[in-house]
């Protein structure tokens, strides 16, 4: 992993199973339903829902210190606690890597293979909850160096030092799904206009694991996506464009990605927003 621009925030299968028992490691499960990890989970792991303890009522990240402070201190998270998140879906623990260091939590690391590598292996799982003594967190506020917002991704669309990245399937790109089912009502599907669709998929291996810097590389930097631009990753909610700033920013180097959290949730919502669909939508 010394390939990367910073492999330090990088761990393995192994690494995680050594520090299983260390009261200084906290691991996380995220995922939206907590029925897989009350039948298998890794051991000490505790529970996320992403409906209820990371999104607000209208999916949009909840950005409050007060709120992240709450779900910290209930898992027994510190400042300095290390904290290993994983969950079913590819990119899970680059949102909670882009989600905690935008609060200040410096102290998290990234899972490389995650739970399909975990299991692949025939390492323990566990079905008994994971409980913590509580602390009393404090949360930084939010790093506005991390994110960009609407009003700037409007002023982008016609900047070429500036590129947007849709990390999201070809069915929401093309305009077929909104968010993860077909437009309904007033829902507008599609993409950015002039974005690169970059599939945020495409930077794995079959066994979860992150692909070579120098395939990731030439995966980006054949779209466009090269390091003097400023990049800003989106996607459905932000969490697949929270994975991909990660990858650009901790395994590629690049110094200037931000991550458009609000996503197609506030994009494809706008009814003046500009929007581009696939030839074959119609």
């Amino acid at each position: 992993m010394s390939q990367y621009a910073h492999p330090e925030v990088v761990i393995d299968t192994q690494w995680l199973m050594d520090h299983l028992n260390d009261s200084s490691v906290r691991v996380v499960e995220v995922d939206m339903s907590p029925e897989p990890y009350k039948n298998a989970h890794i051991p000490g792991a505790v529970f996320w829902n992403i409906f209820t303890d990371i999104l607000t009522p209208d999916l949009r990240i909840n950005l409050d210190p007060t709120s992240i402070e709450k779900l910290l201190s209930r898992s027994g998270i510190s400042p300095d606690t290390t904290v290993v998140a994983y969950g079913s879906y590819p990119g899970t623990g680059g949102w909670i890597f882009w989600l905690l260091q935008l609060f200040g939590h410096n102290r998290v690391y990234f899972l490389n293979g995650g739970y399909q590598k975990w299991v692949a292996e025939g390492r323990p799982l566990a079905a008994e909850l994971s409980t913590f003594t509580p602390t009393h967190y404090q949360a930084k506020a939010p790093d506005a160096n991390l994110r960009v917002l609407l009003a700037e991704v409007q002023a982008s669309l016609s900047q070429k030092e500036r590129v947007l990245l849709d990390a999201r399937t070809s069915q929401e790109n093309n305009g077929e799904l909104f968010m993860m089912q077909p437009p309904q009502g007033t829902e507008r599907a599609g993409h950015i206009p002039g974005a690169v669709h970059i599939e945020h998929t495409l930077t794995l291996n079959a066994d979860g694991t992150f692909k070579s810097a120098e395939e990731l590389h030439h995966l980006y930097s054949s779209q466009g996506i090269t390091a003097e631009k400023e990049v800003f990753p989106y996607c459905a909610i932000g969490g697949r464009s929270a994975y991909t700033w990660f990858v650009l920013k901790y395994l590629l180097g690049y110094p200037k990605v931000r991550n458009y959290d609000g996503s197609w949730n506030e994009w494809g919502r706008l009814p003046d927003a500009l929007i581009e669909q696939s030839s074959i939508i119609g």
